[in-house]
């Protein structure tokens, strides 16, 4: 008999695990792939994660963790207790499970993801700089994270790009334009106000809560419009 844990992942009845494939790129906003990671584990998603090179000097910046490939759950671990506000272990007593995360090298082409025959739900760049932008808008498949943005788009798989850059050029808009038009949802990293924000980490759930929206992943990261000026405010 299958355990659960693989029936849990499971929506075509035969058993084989779907993951989203979680993509980080180079771009300011690590915090913002922690509350998307989070967010799905919790909902009983299973997850690949590829964390691109330039990802890695940009979350030492932002949380001092270093991101080893052989003590990837360790760090792993590490980053999602961290909150928004740097708080090393905010999340920790609400950690999810991390069994059924799956890490592959940025460098590794031929990881299952590089494949479109490797069942996956989808992918959500988390978030995206203009360069990794323009790589996947290009077709470059420079790294097992583009690569596997290319296979999605061809597999006409959901594809969620969480840019995060400001302002943003013609060139970078134009990149914007044919992933639009190639199927992706573009995403910008921009938090809302009405939802009654009183911390940082309000902001970065927000953006985190629209991505697993553009992902039909059903979450609480947010307190959803209802129609009622100042509702947010009313119920704090």
């Amino acid at each position: 008999m299958e355990p659960p844990q693989s029936r849990r992942h499971d929506d075509t009845g035969t058993g084989q695990r779907r993951p989203w494939v979680v993509g980080v790129s180079g771009a300011s906003g690590t915090p913002y792939a922690a509350a998307v990671l989070r967010a799905l584990l919790h909902a009983g998603e299973a997850v690949d994660l590829v964390v691109s090179r330039a990802s890695r000097l940009t979350l030492l910046d932002e949380t001092g963790i270093a991101f080893r490939d052989a003590h990837w759950r360790e760090d792993l671990g590490d980053w999602l207790a961290r909150g928004a506000d740097g708080t090393p272990d905010r999340f920790a007593a609400a950690l999810p499970d991390l069994s059924d995360v799956r890490h592959w090298a940025a460098g590794d082409l031929a990881a299952g993801p590089s494949s479109g025959s490797y069942p996956v739900k989808g992918m959500l760049i988390v978030p995206a700089s203009t360069a990794c932008v323009a790589g996947v808008a290009l077709g470059l498949s420079k790294d097992l994270l583009q690569r596997t943005a290319s296979v999605t788009l061809k597999e006409r798989r959901r594809l969620v790009v969480v840019v995060r850059e400001t302002p943003l050029n013609g060139q970078t808009l134009k990149h914007l334009v044919a992933l639009d038009e190639a199927g992706a949802v573009v995403l910008p990293a921009s938090p809302a106000f009405y939802a009654g924000a009183t911390h940082i980490q309000d902001l970065v759930d927000f953006v985190a809560g629209r991505v697993l929206d553009a992902a039909e992943v059903p979450h609480k990261l947010y307190q959803r419009w209802e129609g009622a000026v100042g509702g947010s405010r009313r119920e704090r």
